[in-house]
């Protein structure tokens, strides 16, 4: 936007700490001459006199306050300038596009044909082979090759929460389709890494081998063993946010695509079962993780969150029952948090039981709710310096945790704070904190000012979005984007060679790594632009999936409407009760060298009648590999999972080109009779 001075009107959304010396610095900047003021960007400046206005003039908005007598030699100078970086707005629906860019330069597996990143090509390509299950596909976290599956499956269930809160508002950017094949290239991965309801794989790579390497994901040399968790290597935390990223996800696609959302249900359904069950932490038993992703926070926080994510895509009770049984015993109503991200997830649980109090869903657990409410508040409260213990903000305004990465915590604080404003605001309510009642729309002018400060509203005056704004991060802590792509020169990069030919270039990435958000300024809202600067210069996936949600909400303006009236329709999905010990209910059919088994692993009323659950299971007892299979299954009246399809007859999945020897496959099915007739038509032997 032009700068104008008009612009000195809309400027007062910065909600800034307190300072007791800004009066000070103020007073004397009006008394004196004006030539201090040249050494002080005009953001900074803007920005020491919004908190001077929040702890002395209450009210008073920063055009009245320019305008006042007693610093009218202030407000002629700014008038006389104008200077157009300050009073420029952001393009959040730009950013918003770019955003989502960055998603597609973090792929692996085998691309498609309409990927936009192009500097990218094909890698991972034989994933999980050497633990006989297909990982192809997925996302590198961060600025290395590892594909690690909590922090993905984070990733996930926040750019579906994104599309669930805001799918009208990325529709109207044009980004709702490109959000909802960045969802899809997640859960496409996380259905290959659940191959059974009690397996879930996740993680391919290991950190250590990986980081002595330096790469493109092309042709990484690095050791690409899979690390999985089972009932005896348990990962509650792991399985957890998995169910609630597929859950969440089946929302996205409950219209678009019923059969797939159907399925991403399913397979949440296990996964919670599987994580309930079988307690424990992830990193126990997947011990290459801790010196990445340990997870400090343990595993109640998730099976909340994967409990409130089921709940919202069943609407079922059993799912509620959960939440106000178990939220004083595993912390939902006693932590009282100033953080949320990948491994922290109360905050989040309790904004989304928050939501369900306000929608009026709450029924006999409201007591229990309405404290989930009030820990969801106190994390709102902190974040707007209204709290009974604040987060710590820089100078600049930018909250800040830690050196390290310090931007997941801005972005997913922003996002929950952008929905929360929107909840308070179709229930007609006001924020409750400690210094007093607050108006939703203070919450969004948090969010926003956040956001401001990543696009470049700072005291450097940096974007921390590379590809967004003239002056953003040169030297990214990204392997692929630091090394000339694969495409241009197909010189082998070697493991060591990397590190010395590109990793200590001094100069600009080769590649723009369009749309990442990198870790950030630190505590004073310095930074470094140098590649091996990893604490501020490294990406992650999770740093932008909170964000997709607040650029398109800020991109439609600050009109109000109800959050409570959803984009897709409500569910009718029921939750089948809890699994008991499975039994055979046919006998071992064989075909030759196939045995199919089939078990009945659950079943459920709805409106009268009973539905059941069939697992079945291909068993190839040949010592060569088994292709070409075609199934018949006749009698079935109800949906299936696990095989394709071609009119009448059934094969081996899409991703599945063969079934070895010894190995089997399983799909599952539901109706509401008995099992049906399963039989092998034809196959050939490898």
């Amino acid at each position: 936007m032009k700068a104008n001075c008009h612009n000195f009107v809309s400027l007062g959304t910065f909600l800034l700490p307190p300072s007791s010396s800004i009066y000070t610095t103020l007073k004397l900047v009006s008394s004196s001459s004006l030539s201090p003021l040249f050494f002080l960007s005009p953001v900074t400046f803007l920005s020491l006199i919004q908190r001077f206005l929040a702890d002395n003039l209450a009210g008073i908005s920063l055009f009245s306050f320019l305008l006042m007598e007693k610093f009218a030699s202030i407000a002629a100078l700014l008038l006389l300038l104008c200077f157009p970086v300050a009073f420029s707005g952001h393009d959040y629906g730009q950013a918003l596009s770019k955003s989502l860019l960055f998603f597609e330069a973090q792929r692996s597996g085998v691309l498609p044909h309409n990927q936009r990143v192009t500097w990218r090509s094909h890698s991972g390509l034989t994933d999980g082979k050497s633990s006989g299950v297909n990982l192809v596909g997925g996302y590198y976290d961060a600025g290395d090759n590892v594909k690690f599956g909590l922090p993905m499956a984070f990733t996930v269930t926040m750019m579906a929460w994104s599309v669930i809160e805001y799918g009208n508002q990325l529709e109207a950017n044009g980004e709702l389709g490109h959000s909802i094949d960045a969802i899809k290239w997640g859960t496409d991965y996380f259905i290959k890494a659940h191959p059974e309801p009690n397996v879930l794989y996740g993680e391919v790579g290991d950190g250590n081998t990986d980081h002595y390497c330096w790469q493109r994901p092309e042709e990484m040399t690095t050791d690409r063993k899979a690390y999985r968790i089972d009932p005896s290597n348990p990962g509650s935390d792991l399985a957890g946010e998995t169910a609630a990223a597929m859950a969440a996800a089946s929302i996205v696609f409950r219209r678009s695509n019923p059969v797939y959302s159907r399925l991403l249900l399913s397979h949440a359904y296990q996964l919670f079962d599987f994580a309930d069950k079988y307690r424990g932490k992830y990193d126990s038993s997947i011990t290459v993780a801790q010196k990445y992703y340990r997870s400090v926070s343990g595993y109640n926080d998730e099976l909340l969150w994967a409990a409130a994510w089921l709940y919202q895509a069943s609407n079922n009770q059993f799912y509620l029952d959960y939440l106000g049984s178990n939220g004083d015993a595993m912390g939902g109503t006693g932590w009282s948090m100033t953080e949320f991200g990948w491994d922290v997830k109360y905050a989040g649980v309790q904004t989304l039981v928050a939501k369900f109090l306000m929608q009026g869903k709450a029924g006999r657990h409201e007591p229990v709710f309405r404290k989930f409410q009030e820990k969801a508040e106190f994390f709102m409260c902190s974040l707007l310096g209204k709290g009974s213990r604040n987060i710590q903000r820089t100078p600049g305004g930018l909250i800040f945790r830690q050196r390290w990465n310090n931007m997941q915590f801005v972005t997913s604080a922003s996002f929950l704070t952008t929905v929360y404003s929107d909840y308070l605001t179709s229930s007609r309510s006001n924020l409750r904190c400690s210094a007093g009642n607050v108006a939703p729309s203070q919450l969004l002018s948090f969010a926003k000012s956040q956001v401001d400060y990543i696009l470049g509203d700072n005291p450097r005056a940096t974007s921390y979005m590379v590809g967004y704004g003239n002056n953003f991060p040169q030297r990214v802590h990204h392997r692929g984007s630091s090394i000339v792509s694969v495409k241009v020169d197909r010189s082998f990069v070697t493991c060591r060679g990397g590190y010395a030919t590109w990793f200590s270039r001094k100069g600009s990435d080769p590649n723009l790594l369009t749309g990442a958000i990198v870790g950030g300024p630190d505590g004073y809202d310095n930074f470094a632009d140098r590649r091996d600067n990893y604490e501020q210069t490294e990406p992650a996936t999770y740093n932008n999936a909170p964000l997709l949600g607040v650029l398109a909400r800020l991109s439609s303006g600050h009109s109000g409407y109800s959050q409570f009236l959803p984009v897709v329709p409500a569910p009718v999905v029921r939750r089948p009760m809890p699994i008991r010990k499975p039994r055979v209910t046919t006998p071992v059919r064989a075909s030759g060298p196939v045995a199919i088994v089939q078990k009945l692993t659950g079943s459920w009323v709805s409106k009268g009648r009973t539905y059941y659950r069939y697992s079945t299971t291909v068993i190839n007892k040949s010592p060569r590999s088994l292709k070409s299979l075609n199934l018949s299954i006749k009698n079935l009246y109800g949906p299936i999972w696990g095989l394709s399809r071609t009119g009448n007859s059934f094969g081996l999945p899409s991703w599945m080109h063969s079934l070895p020897s010894g190995k089997s496959l399983e799909f599952v099915y539901i109706h509401a009779t008995t099992p049906a007739n399963v039989a092998v038509s034809s196959y050939t032997l490898a």
